[in-house]
């Protein structure tokens, strides 16, 4: 059992990591460097920070204190027959949103998160450019550093369904019919566009109110943010289920979700 103790343990051990990561990626990211792009076999691009920020990851959480397996998007992914048993367990995104990346548009992040029985436990969130620190660990809230200042407590913004001009979290150029449908629904929503897991961000600290994910994602670009954006006090949701969103299934694809800022029921 992972306790709050280990948490509080393990929580500036990863947000050390992620920073270390971030440097390796800014050195790229600020040089003259060919990115070394390549195609992976779903045609999603890799670079060499993406490699890099990996092994920088992966060899520090070899070293911390508390030792648990490591999935990672860029790592050879273990069969379901040898992780299903894992009780716990890494969840890593080295660089979340390698397309800004490519673009330098600087919309890209490092993300670390612990699983236990399924669920996000803890997660760190770093955006290298913007050089902000975003963290949290199971009832334990969540916070920010930014450029090394004093941590700050963010919570997502209360909001009901029914309010005119919520904010909507989507691409702009290129809804499909499921988010389209979806937006038709609300009252004069403003749309509003972002990459990576600064999605979730947003939403945890207040800057936007609904994300519809009706399109495929991977368990690792979510893990980090889901806890975050939960102890700021949102969901993650199972479009499906009406559960929040769960980790190390069969499949390592997330289904289609929902992320909301602090949903409350509609007044009467």
């Amino acid at each position: 059992m992972i306790t709050k103790e280990i948490l509080a343990e393990l929580l500036p051990q990863i947000n050390a990591i992620a920073i270390d990561a971030s440097k390796g990626i800014l050195e790229i990211y600020n040089s003259d460097l060919d990115f070394g792009v390549e195609a992976k076999s779903d045609d999603s691009p890799l670079t060499i920070a993406d490699k890099k920020a990996n092994d920088i990851i992966v060899s520090g959480l070899e070293k911390i204190s508390h030792q648990f397996p490591i999935i990672s998007e860029e790592n050879k992914q273990l069969a379901y027959e040898d992780r299903k048993d894992f009780s716990a367990f890494w969840l890593v995104d080295p660089l979340d949103g390698t397309k800004e990346f490519i673009k330098r548009n600087g919309e890209f992040t490092v993300n670390i998160a612990l699983i236990q029985r399924g669920m996000p436990v803890l997660g760190v969130v770093f955006t290298p450019v913007l050089d902000e620190l975003f963290y949290a660990s199971k009832d334990c809230g969540a916070y920010k550093i930014t450029n090394g200042n004093p941590p700050e407590k963010v919570s997502a913004t209360p909001f009901t369904m029914d309010q005119k001009e919520l904010r909507v979290i989507c691409s702009r150029s290129h809804l499909n019919p499921e988010t389209k449908d979806f937006i038709d629904q609300l009252s004069e929503p403003v749309l509003v566009s972002k990459g990576s897991s600064l999605k979730f961000l947003m939403l945890a600290e207040g800057q936007a109110e609904l994300y519809p994910r009706l399109a495929p994602t991977m368990e690792w670009d979510t893990g980090a943010a889901q806890i975050i954006l939960e102890e700021a006090g949102g969901s993650v949701i199972n479009h499906e289920t009406g559960l929040p969103l769960s980790y190390n299934k069969k499949s390592l694809r997330n289904p289609f979700f929902m992320a909301y800022a602090n949903k409350k029921s509609p007044s009467v």
